[in-house]
């Protein structure tokens, strides 16, 4: 028998439109599916700073409860605490984590997102689509006869200190930093680190509001990207940050006030780590290849490609053994991080990285702009997705092909991948060049052109 699965279970989490898609309700259920699907006996439990967060969170750890659960409860946070929690305090009984949280949707959204022991990733295969079923088919156990206990976080210390873990406070400069949180949840953990570390950090819509009186917190919007440059200027910081509302992803403007795409912050990580940890290998998303494979190369390390999404690559990550991993997406995993993603460890890595080396960020990224310019990901809604990308293989069948997530096609001077969106209804189109910005134009309108016809 075929079952409904509820719209707000995703691919990868559970995302949708409170309260018709998510509620208390569901809340509640999802916690008591949960439970009967991984049996946990302790989950770490949080929220982003949206205002439904509270009250799904009161009834998701009512459910955990209720099926004999016991709850650690971190309160507001960002997922990589979550995380954390599920990797450094597998000791203390933690078998898994969930936060509450729709990242960087608008205001009206919630989800949730989950791991199991030591921070492994449940996807819709892994555990949520049976989760799905058990709530739309009545199917979940009765109340446990012992119901959980639920205890709650003192301090951030364990997580900020294990943050700290990756700079040497004695190599760093007093750099100026504008860091905008965008009223999301990242706020709280730079004010602990601001305590510890000698930046001056000029805090642009710092609160964590779940109004979103200033816009939702995606950095990518180009009215975000402007507001965080404007201040880099202004300022005359050394850097720019700025995190989504989970800050999970962390994005970088250099001194100039120019945003940097996620790509040339991949090689440069890679960089970082293989200075430590020579030989090692670095799992890198297809979209955009060429400059994370010949850094690292370069290097002595070990270029993986991968597929796109974080499942894909937390899984890839463990198998291959990797120190790092990134996506031009700007999400960057660590082997010391229970092999997720943070958004608080990279800028503290590229902060140490200029500190040491006495540079401008600038300066690190002009050689790979200029020898690998890109296009920067392009979406766009189609009717037919296969067929769009049947007819672009088609027409370019003279390149070398790759079928790691979509269709990679690669030519001597130039390569592009095209793929469907893991999580929306869209095509993403990436284009990158060898150091030639007119041939990189030419042949990404050509395939809009395809794409749009």
């Amino acid at each position: 028998m075929s079952v409904t699965i509820p719209s707000c279970f995703k691919a990868y989490d559970i995302r949708g439109k409170v309260p018709s898609e998510l509620n208390p309700e569901l809340a509640r259920n999802v916690g008591r599916a949960f439970a009967a699907v991984f049996k946990p006996r302790k989950i770490a439990v949080g929220h982003d700073m949206r205002l439904s967060s509270p009250e799904l969170t009161h009834a998701l750890v009512e459910g955990l409860l209720k099926s004999g659960v016991d709850v650690f409860n971190l309160g507001l946070c960002g997922t990589e605490e979550i995380y954390h929690a599920a990797f450094s305090l597998e000791n203390e009984g933690v078998d898994g984590g969930i936060i509450v949280t729709a990242s960087h949707n608008p205001a009206d959204y919630n989800g949730m997102k989950f791991v199991t022991v030591g921070a492994r990733p449940v996807t819709g295969g892994s555990g949520l689509k049976k989760m799905a079923e058990l709530i739309v088919t009545g199917s979940l156990p009765s109340p446990s006869e012992k119901p959980g206990l639920e205890s709650f976080a003192a301090d951030k210390e364990s997580y900020i200190q294990h943050l700290l873990g990756y700079v040497n406070p004695d190599e760093l400069a007093p750099l100026k930093l504008v860091v905008n949180n965008g009223n999301g949840s990242a706020a709280p953990v730079v004010d602990l680190l601001e305590k510890e570390l000698p930046f001056t950090f000029i805090k642009a819509f710092h609160e964590p509001d779940g109004t979103f009186p200033h816009g939702v917190p995606n950095p990518l919007l180009p009215e975000k990207r402007e507001e965080t440059a404007k201040l880099v200027r202004d300022h005359n910081a050394d850097m720019g940050i700025a995190w989504d509302g989970d800050f999970d992803r962390c994005f970088f403007w250099d001194e100039k006030g120019n945003f940097i795409e996620g790509y040339y912050i991949v090689g440069l990580l890679a960089l970082e780590l293989l200075s430590q940890n020579p030989g090692e290998k670095i799992l890198h998303d297809p979209r955009l290849v060429w400059n994370t494979q010949e850094l690292v190369s370069a290097a002595g390390g070990a270029p993986v490609m991968t597929q796109t999404g974080h499942a894909f690559i937390k899984e890839r990550m463990r198998q291959e053994d990797a120190i790092y991993g990134g996506e031009m997406s700007a999400h960057h995993y660590f082997k010391s991080f229970g092999y997720c993603d943070s958004g608080m460890i990279p800028w503290l890595l590229v902060a140490s990285l200029l500190s040491r080396r006495k540079v401008t960020l600038s300066s690190l990224v002009t050689d790979c702009r200029g020898a690998y310019p890109v296009s920067g990901e392009i979406n766009n809604v189609v009717d037919d997705p296969d067929a769009v990308i049947a007819k672009i293989e088609k027409q370019f069948h003279a390149g070398k092909k790759d079928y790691t997530d979509g269709l990679s096609v690669s030519f001597p001077e130039y390569r592009f991948n095209i793929r469907k969106s893991n999580t929306e209804p869209l095509l993403r189109l990436n284009v990158e060049s060898r150091g030639n910005p007119d041939l990189l134009s030419e042949k990404t309108e050509e395939l809009l052109k395809i794409i749009k016809s």
